[in-house]
């Protein structure tokens, strides 16, 4: 998913990017009255992101969450309040999701490594090793503090974590007096209001068959999200057969359904991640379905030729 302003900021807007998160980070506004407001807002947006990604990336040895991980099986790791937060929320989205995404799926997720030189399909016994490995009802927690009971077991926030930084910097933005500003994030995007002298902001949706090209766009204003989900460029092939990166932690093997792409319009970043990932797991028609049954929620999913697509989702398309 693109968005359709480019490389440059549309006239009117001014554009903040920075790597984060294993991606890049575009946010623009339309700048509030005083320059200085504008560098205030781009150095918490900033600094916060940059906080929230040496805390809570697996990718990081130091970070809270290699900590819990590490001490797997061994021991109890004390945790602070935000923390609590954002493990409540591992309990909303693993009940939301009916188990699609589970925060104890890391295992599985490094078993089918799509970014080794030389990928292999796992054998039944290390996928069934790994799946005793995951479940989150397995999480032992208590108040300021949390365990892993089994070594091996381990957390990742990768499922929810940009999505979740995303509606963030959007909170940011509205706390310093921008009321116009999409927030992209790795193509997981918020939009509030709508860029100068334009009604929406324009989004265009990959083509899953032609990656790096646009099918169609949305538009949004408001205060809206959108994010799309897709296994077709991270993924590896043996014998003629395509795995891709998203691996179903009920099965311990990557989706293999014929869903190509899954979109999804919600309230919140946050939101339309969760649904998308779940909605592309779970294929037509079933993924619709779920889609249909999240209150404010659009969608589409594309898959075998086909497309399924939510009664309201036309809403959103772009005409130009």
């Amino acid at each position: 998913m693109t968005t359709f302003t480019g490389a440059a900021p549309a006239p009117g807007l001014r554009k903040l990017t920075f790597p984060a998160l294993g991606t890049t980070c575009d946010v623009q506004y339309a700048p509030p009255d005083g320059a200085a407001r504008s560098t205030d807002f781009e150095q918490a947006a900033v600094t916060w992101v940059q906080a929230f990604e040496a805390k809570y990336s697996r990718f990081r040895p130091d970070s809270l969450v290699s900590r819990i991980n590490q001490a797997a099986g061994r021991a109890w790791v004390e945790v602070d309040a935000e923390m609590e937060q954002l493990l409540k929320l591992c309990d909303t989205l693993q009940f939301m999701t009916h188990g699609v995404l589970d925060p104890t799926a890391l295992p599985l997720i490094q078993l089918w490594n799509w970014k080794v030189e030389n990928p292999r399909l796992p054998s039944p016994s290390e996928i069934a090793g790994a799946l005793r490995l995951v479940g989150w009802s397995k999480v032992q927690r208590a108040p300021g503090k949390i365990f892993l009971p089994e070594p091996g077991m381990a957390l990742d926030f990768g499922g929810f974590g940009k999505e979740y930084a995303v509606d963030v910097v959007a909170q940011i933005a509205r706390d310093h007096g921008i009321g116009n500003v999409l927030v992209d994030f790795g193509h997981d995007l918020r939009a509030l209001g709508a860029p100068p002298g334009r009604p929406a902001w324009h989004i265009g949706l990959e083509d899953p068959d032609k990656p790096g090209t646009t099918r169609a766009s949305v538009g949004l204003s408001g205060s809206r999200g959108i994010a799309s989900s897709g296994d077709y460029i991270r993924c590896f092939k043996i014998n003629g057969r395509r795995y891709g990166h998203i691996v179903d932690p009920r099965t311990g093997w990557p989706v293999a359904n014929g869903c190509t792409q899954a979109t999804v319009i919600a309230g919140t970043c946050l939101q339309a991640g969760l649904l998308s990932t779940t909605a592309f797991v779970l294929g037509v028609p079933e993924g619709l379905q779920l889609i249909q049954s999240f209150p404010g929620a659009e969608g589409m999913v594309l898959g075998n030729g086909t497309r399924a697509q939510t009664r309201g989702f036309y809403q959103y398309v772009a005409t130009n």
